[in-house]
């Protein structure tokens, strides 16, 4: 899901939160159990990846900022702060995940000046993108393929193969800022590595030929299931 669509943490994390973990811990390792599904996914992704180097590198810093200092704000700030928080992230990724048919036919019909790297609002973009990723990462995806479609004069499906980039970007260094200063459940982290790597390659391969009506219609139910156990 997070190759072909985003907002895969809004499985993983509800089912950590099902079997009992806190939700920051839950957020924890789920985040460095995903970073080897990013880098997955790139591999994937290769071909569409080809000539974004420079790309890559411009827009990466900002990803690289925005993930450490997320990370940083999700240890720094109180626990309660997350618990209260979430909910109403979560709700707006399920309402990013909805309306992604539309915000793609938009970028997809979108008329204007060619860009090739997007500038300063680009890396701002993936910048402010990072942040939330790197707190707490569902639908960051969905974030970034929006607002950098926008910016970019590109395909979606070389936009998509970008977003599994930063994405990675982001979730890499959260997840040394993690490792060093949070508590980390290795063993649901390993669980989650090994499922988002095989994830990681199905998608790339297999995952453009899925119902994208499907996949929303389960991120759906799954985040209000989350949003449910958060509350209760």
């Amino acid at each position: 899901m997070n190759t072909v669509v985003g907002s895969g943490s809004l499985i993983t994390f509800p089912t950590l939160l099902a079997f009992g973990y806190a939700p920051v811990t839950a957020n924890v390792s789920n985040n460095v159990g995903l970073v080897f599904g990013s880098v997955s996914g790139a591999i994937g992704y290769r071909r569409e990846l080809k000539g974004q180097r420079e790309r890559i590198r411009r827009l990466g810093v900002g990803s690289v900022l925005g993930g450490v200092l997320g990370a940083v704000l999700l240890i720094v700030l109180p626990a309660k702060t997350f618990e209260v928080i979430v909910p109403v992230f979560v709700a707006l990724a399920v309402v990013g995940v909805l309306v992604q048919p539309r915000l793609s036919d938009w970028i997809g019909h979108r008329r204007g000046e060619p860009s090739v790297h997007g500038g300063a609002p680009a890396v701002l973009a993936a910048g402010v993108a990072g942040v939330y990723g790197g707190y707490f990462g569902a639908a960051q995806g969905i974030m970034l393929l929006a607002v950098l479609g926008l910016l970019l004069d590109e395909t979606l499906q070389r936009l998509n193969g970008l977003k599994n980039v930063l994405t990675g970007l982001v979730n890499g260094c959260a997840a040394v800022v993690f490792i060093v200063a949070a508590h980390v459940d290795w063993g649901a982290a390993a669980l989650i590595a090994g499922g988002s790597l095989l994830g990681g390659q199905i998608g790339a391969r297999y995952g453009r030929r899925l119902p994208p009506a499907a996949l929303r219609g389960l991120v759906a139910v799954v985040g209000v299931a989350a949003i449910v156990q958060l509350l209760t």
